[in-house]
Order: structure tokens, then C-alpha cells, then sequence
């Protein structure tokens, strides 16, 4: 029989997130930033490499099922992370180029790029899968706000540490700390998946009957399941409108606010407590509720939505009224709704990724992990080119703002719709319990 994850085997799967978040943070954030200021790039060029980056992630559903294909998961994980930091040393190099050739420098950075995604998608998808089939139910909400409130821990720990050893900066000193994030995750990540799948006992997907599905199968199997092809859905339209502020709310404060970066930066700030908040407390709320109430990820999932509607709703008033509205709180209300959302829809995906006849967990979350890639990708660039479109027609920021504003909140409240009407039920026809939404 299997032997579900305790606390501590929680914990260490969220070192693993955390590793993972502190590598990307090196592409995404540090490197795009050096990019742009010390090497003189238009910003649309990062910005393309970073979108690249998410377009490899389609790839996830081949690295979930080749994880399901084997008796462990934990080469993928460990595999993945080496990929993902050579990926991001490589970029790092591709970056120190760029003065003496901005064509092979550019042509290095799509190669290390190309290799963050797969890194990405190959660690990250059979950790969620090792996770989905370790957890049981009534801790899913709680174990899903473990991992990415330590992702979140781990992007802090490694921004702050990186920008406080960069200073002054030299090609010399990224190479070091650049390697040293890369090391320190590598080993973390080791240490953390060491016999960690033996504590599971035998693998639910050993224990099948069945012989596992080829990938054209699982897919198709996947969509044609009604429940799946719901919940794919859901993921890509909920993430499209969590996503669509990622890159906006600073100028929104800039432009319509008139607040100086120090101030809008400090917004952020707001932002991520709020997220944290929401993460802490839905992960708590769900867990304890998990057995008196079977639908609670559902209600915590709604809720997410419809208060993060009512949060851009909010947003759009904002825009419209300038300053003296309370936009602090108002964004910190946004934070909140939306870490709430992110831990019960996780929570509900782990759910789900056991539900297949066939199909096995890491093909699933693979699924499920493309659709949120794409919607990513998408809501940051629609977000951003939105406002740019209606404030060059209109000649009004503040109109551009309210527009998109009001998109997300509809895409918040259609994603809400969604969630009613997604259930995940066992072979049997019985509920899945905390894991319904």
C-alpha cells in the first residue's frame, strides 16, 4: 500500500520548488534587468527569450509521461534542476557576450533559454506528480501552499542575495554568484528527493492494473473525459486573467498615481503579502475543513475568483477616480484573492492528476502545467500590449488601464463559472473529496 507524505516530506518537495524558483529568478529577473541597462537591449528582446522560455514548457506532458513510463520520478527532478542551471549559467555567459557580439551572444541566450524551459517543465512536472500521488486529500491545500510559499521564500532568499553580492557589478562576480545559486539548488534539490520516493511505499501508478497508456493515448484519453477537458479550461482562462496585471500594475501606479518607482515597487511588496496571506490561509482553511466538507477546494477556488474579480473591479474604480483611492488596500485585497485561488486550484489539480483510468499523474499535471505555460506567456503580453494599443487610440493611460482591468475581472469571474462546474471523481464514481472544485 502507499504511504502518504507527512510534513517533512512536504517540506523537502518544497525545497525542491524552491530550487526551482531560485534559478528561474536568475533568467527571468536578474539577467533581463542586466539585459536591458548594462548591455543596452530594446526590453521586448528579454521579454521574447522569457516568453520562449514558456513556449518550451508545451514539451511538459513528454517529460510527465516519460516520469509515469518509469519506476521513479526523482531522476526527473534531479535530471530537470541540472538542465534548468546549466540552462541559466549558459544564459549567463550568452549575457557577457552580448558587448563583443550581439548575434552569437543572442543565438547563445535562445540555446540556454531552450534549456530553462526544459529544465523547468522536466523538474517541475514530476515533482507535482510525485506530490499529487504522495499527498492525501485533506492535506492537499495545505501541501500545495507549503511548496509555493516556499517558492516564493526561494526567489526572495535568492533576489536578495544575489543583489546584495553583485554590488559593484563585473562580469567576474555574475559568474560567481550565478554559480553559487546554481550549486547551492543543485544540492539542495539532491539532498531533498534522497530516498524521498521510498517513503511513499509502492507507487500508485505501480499498483495499476492496466498497462499504462502510450502518450497519444493518455492524451486523448485526457480529453475526452469531460472533467479533464473542464479543468484544462479552467487552468488556462484563471491563469490568463492572474496573469494579465503581472506586468502593469507598476506603470498603472506610475502613470495614473503619478508614485515614484520606490513607491510602485513597494506596491509589489503589498502584492506578494497579500498573496503569501491568502496562500497561508486557504492552505489552513482547506486542510482543516478537507473531511467536514468535501467541496471545500471548490468553495475556496470560487472565492479566489470572484474575489479577485471584485478586487480588478476595483482596480477598474481606481483608474477611473486617480488618487485618493485607496489603492494599497485595494491591491493587498488583489494579492489576497489571488493566492487563494493559486493554493486551491493546485490543490485541486493533485486531485485530479490521480483521477485516469490509464493516464498516470505526471502526463496530467504535464496537461495542466502546458495550459497554465501558454496562459502565462499570453496574459503578461496581452496585459501589456493592451494598454499600449488603447492608450496610443485613445490617448488616456487611464482608459487603457480600465479596459483591461475590467477584461481580467470578467476572464476572473467566467474562470469562477468554470469551477462550479468541474468535479474529479474516482473510477468508481465516488467524489474525490477535499479534491473536488
Amino acid at each position: 500500500m502507499k504511504a502518504g507524505f507527512g510534513w517533512w516530506s512536504i517540506i523537502r518537495l518544497g525545497a525542491v520548488q524552491a530550487s526551482i524558483g531560485a534559478i528561474v529568478m536568475l533568467a527571468t529577473s536578474l539577467l533581463n534587468r542586466l539585459m536591458v541597462l548594462e548591455y543596452g537591449l530594446a526590453a521586448g528582446i528579454p521579454a521574447g527569450l522569457v516568453a520562449w522560455h514558456y513556449g518550451v514548457q508545451l514539451s511538459r506532458p513528454i517529460w510527465g509521461h516519460g516520469s509515469d513510463l518509469g519506476k521513479r520520478r526523482t531522476p526527473w527532478v534531479v535530471g530537470g534542476i541540472i538542465v534548468l542551471g546549466a540552462g541559466a549559467l549558459l544564459a549567463v555567459q550568452a549575457t557577457t557576450m552580448l558587448d563583443g557580439s550581439r548575434i552569437s551572444g543572442l543565438a547563445l541566450a535562445v540555446v540556454a533559454f531552450t534549456m530553462i524551459g526544459a529544465g523547468v517543465g522536466a523538474a517541475g512536472t514530476s515533482m507535482l506528480a510525485i506530490l499529487a500521488s504522495g499527498v492525501a486529500p485533506e492535506r492537499r491545500a495545505a501541501a500545495a501552499a507549503t511548496t509555493w510559499i516556499m517558492m516564493v521564500f526561494g526567489i526572495v532568499v535568492a533576489a536578495g542575495t544575489a543583489g546584495a553580492l553583485l554590488d559593484p557589478y563585473t562580469e567576474a562576480r555574475l559568474f560567481q554568484v550565478a554559480g553559487g545559486v546554481v550549486l547551492s539548488a543543485i544540492v539542495l534539490t539532491s539532498l531533498a528527493m534522497a530516498g524521498l520516493e521510498r517513503r511513499m511505499g509502492q507507487p500508485q501508478h505501480a499498483a495499476q492494473t492496466e498497462p499504462p497508456a502510450d502518450f497519444r493515448e493518455a492524451l486523448r484519453e485526457i480529453f475526452e473525459e469531460p472533467e479533464a477537458r473542464r479543468f484544462t479550461l479552467f487552468i488556462f482562462v484563471s491563469m490568463l486573467a492572474y496573469s494579465m496585471q503581472d506586468l502593469i500594475l507598476e506603470p498603472f501606479a506610475g502613470l495614473v498615481f503619478q508614485m515614484t518607482p520606490g513607491q510602485s515597487t513597494s506596491l509589489s511588496g503589498v502584492q506578494h503579502g497579500g498573496v503569501l496571506v491568502g496562500m497561508i490561509l486557504t492552505g489552513i482553511g482547506g486542510s482543516a475543513f478537507a473531511g467536514r466538507m468535501p467541496i471545500e477546494l471548490r468553495v475556496w477556488t470560487m472565492l479566489g475568483c470572484f474575489g479577485s474579480a471584485c478586487a480588478l473591479a476595483g482596480l477598474t474604480m481606481a483608474a477611473r477616480f486617480g488618487p485618493g483611492w485607496p489603492l494599497a488596500a485595494n491591491i493587498a485585497a488583489l494579492g489576497f484573492f489571488n493566492g487563494a485561488f493559486a493554493v486551491s486550484a493546485i490543490g485541486s489539480m493533485m486531485g485530479l492528476a490521480g483521477a485516469g483510468k490509464r493516464t498516470r499523474e505526471g502526463v496530467r499535471m504535464g496537461v495542466w502545467g502546458t495550459a497554465q505555460a501558454i496562459a502565462f506567456g499570453l496574459g503578461g503580453l496581452s496585459g501589456a500590449l493592451g494598454v499600449d494599443i488603447v492608450r496610443s487610440l485613445t490617448g488616456h493611460a487611464a482608459e487603457a488601464f480600465q479596459l483591461i482591468f475590467a477584461v481580467e475581472a470578467a476572464l476572473f469571474l467566467l474562470s469562477a463559472v468554470l469551477a462550479m462546474r468541474v468535479a474529479a471523481r474516482r473510477p468508481n464514481g465516488m467524489a474525490l473529496g477535499a479534491a473536488v472544485i
